[in-house]
């Protein structure tokens, strides 16, 4: 039996020209959680319609350095209209906001920054440290889940020091991973890290929850163009209650540096105690 073929994500989050700030997208299967698009691939595409929508305008900005998403409703597998509107054309940053629509139905909706990130970052300071984790090649890989297509797609190490939460282990609220995109396109870059900082697993699974975590708000900052094919990843928890949880990522590349950071606020669920 032949292998299933996917998309690779810059297909996937592809857009085409419809006229007048507006903008064609497939949303496809291969990068859902429990049938429903990711919100960083969802992320990716406002993304490329906000740098596009921008660059008709005259901005000669290359990068989505930023985007504060709301999901409004459940986006679904098929097409999607997106439709952009542009705030301000500036020199060193540009404002875009974009919705996407199904059916005549918004679902999600983002404040996109658009602007230009060097090669190499000049560093100035950085309080943020990236995690110790064993060698990729001594981690454990953790297994694809049949319902988070995603995970074909990302390639995921963790520690195997760390408690064994994939496996329903109990521990801190927070992972810390290997992270490296596996979907036969290009590695990493500034445009795919808006991906890279939703794709973590939740970390409110080594609390017990169910892994039904759907996102209300997601904010992705993009620091730095990544320098290496392996991202280390640290997800946590700042506050879990009311069914909800405030979580944060953080993504460093091989330098050491800070590559990408989000937060998001999102709904969660528990197991019987």
């Amino acid at each position: 039996m032949s292998e299933v073929e996917h998309l690779t994500l810059a297909d996937a989050a592809s857009v085409e020209p419809d006229g007048d700030g507006r903008f064609r997208a497939e949303l496809v299967d291969d990068f859902t959680v429990f049938g429903i698009p990711n919100g960083g691939y969802l992320q990716c595409v406002m993304a490329n319609a906000a740098v596009a929508a921008a660059s008709d305008e005259g901005a000669s900005h290359l990068h989505a350095t930023a985007a504060t998403t709301n999901f409004v409703s459940p986006s679904v597998v098929g097409p999607a209209t997106v439709a952009t509107e542009v705030r301000r054309v500036g020199r060193s940053a540009s404002f875009v906001h974009v919705t996407l629509s199904q059916e005549g139905v918004v679902t999600t909706e983002s404040l996109v920054t658009v602007g230009t990130l060097r090669e190499s970052a000049r560093l100035r300071y950085q309080s943020s440290v990236a995690p110790v984790l064993a060698p990729v090649s001594e981690c454990v890989e953790l297994p694809a889940h049949e319902s988070l297509s995603i995970h074909h797609l990302v390639d995921m190490r963790c520690d195997p020091d760390s408690p064994a939460w994939w496996n329903g282990e109990a521990g801190d609220a927070q992972v810390v991973i290997w992270l490296r995109l596996a979907d036969g396109g290009a590695p990493w870059n500034a445009w795919s890290v808006l991906f890279a900082a939703d794709a973590v697993p939740p970390a409110t699974l080594p609390l017990g929850s169910t892994g039904w975590v759907p996102t209300l708000q997601l904010t992705s900052y993009v620091r730095r163009i990544p320098a290496s094919e392996w991202l280390r990843a640290r997800q946590w928890c700042v506050v879990v209650a009311d069914g909800l949880v405030d979580e944060r990522c953080e993504l460093f590349d091989d330098t050491g540096e800070l590559v990408a950071t989000s937060s998001q606020l999102a709904m969660v669920r528990f197991g019987q105690a």
